[in-house]
């Protein structure tokens, strides 16, 4: 077992850049991941890294052995996932990524009630509002509110999600409540969630004569849409946010919905996973069980009733 998690380490390091960050991904100490680097170094006979002091790089053997021990681990992963169908209960580590929003609100809260059942298993949860990659990432499970495009991927719809504009009464006082959609590109903030490598940017509203698309701007921006969320409720522009997620703000008059007639368009809240995945019973239990519970949640805020385990 001690090369296979070797194997692990070295896979985890090459796909996130840094031994520290492989090593803690995989709960492993930066002392403990680099030894496991070097162990495997001595084992092959070859370098598997470029080293410099800002970077740590494969080299070409490191590369291609990092190209054919991945075949290795998920071959070893799908034996398991066969062979844990004859087990009394799944086991294991379950990686799950979500939006920070809908994993906070909604995820999260779910995932204790899972392990009580099936205690044998483990969740970890990363939360980011940044677009993953979902095989590069080694993840199982990725939550999304959005239009997935990848066809790689088996996807479970949650629910609709519909999209509201809406700002705060200060902010609306200041600079007036846009009329039509062309007024959000003159004379108001507009605030959006941005990150490195986003494609670029612009709202797509649902009009009578089909969807418009606008390329809104902002003096703030940011990869947190919470951020985006406690800028609009300071009074600095107009958000464009999953209804759910600002239903008790537009419930108390903190926000103020704009251009209702014309909203955003509604978009899905779901799940993808790696179709490999399809045969790891906990994978399947977790999905049906995020689907189920993930549903019933999401109704309730919407509703303005209370989130579970008394998550606000």
């Amino acid at each position: 077992m001690s090369y296979l998690e070797s194997l692990r380490v070295f896979i985890r390091v090459v796909e996130l850049g840094s031994i520290t960050s492989g090593g803690r991904d995989l709960r492993l100490t930066p002392a403990v991941a680099s030894k496991r680097i070097k162990e495997l170094e001595k084992h092959l006979g070859v370098r598997l890294f470029n080293r410099t002091t800002r970077s740590l790089t494969p080299t070409e053997a490191g590369q291609l052995f990092y190209t054919e021990a991945k075949k290795v681990l998920e071959s070893i992963e799908d034996a398991e996932a066969v062979v844990s169908q004859f087990s009394a209960a799944p086991r294991g580590v379950i990686r799950v990524t979500a939006p920070l929003g809908v994993g906070r609100r909604i995820i999260a809260p779910l995932v204790p009630g899972f392990v009580e059942d099936y205690p044998a298993t483990e969740i970890r949860m990363r939360m980011s509002d940044r677009k993953v990659d979902i095989l590069a990432d080694g993840l199982d499970v990725a939550f999304f509110i959005g239009t997935p495009h990848d066809s790689t991927l088996k996807m479970r719809k949650i629910a609709d999600c519909a999209r509201v504009l809406c700002a705060a009464p200060a902010y609306l006082e200041r600079h007036g409540a846009p009329q039509v959609p062309e007024d959000l590109l003159t004379g108001h903030n507009c605030l959006l969630l941005r990150y490195p490598r986003s494609p670029e940017y612009f709202w797509t509203l649902d009009t009578s004569e089909g969807p418009r698309k606008l390329e809104v701007s902002g003096k703030y921006d940011a990869d947190d849409s919470d951020v985006l969320t406690g800028w609009a409720l300071d009074g600095r522009g107009i958000v464009n946010k999953p209804r759910f997620d600002v239903a008790a703000h537009l419930r108390s008059g903190a926000l103020v919905e704009v251009l209702a007639e014309t909203p955003p368009e509604p978009t899905v809240f779901g799940c993808l996973y790696p179709h490999r995945k399809l045969q790891d019973p906990k994978i399947r239990l977790f999905v049906d069980y995020a689907v189920k519970h993930g549903l019933a949640a999401f109704r309730r805020i919407e509703a303005g009733g209370p989130q579970e385990n008394g998550v606000q």
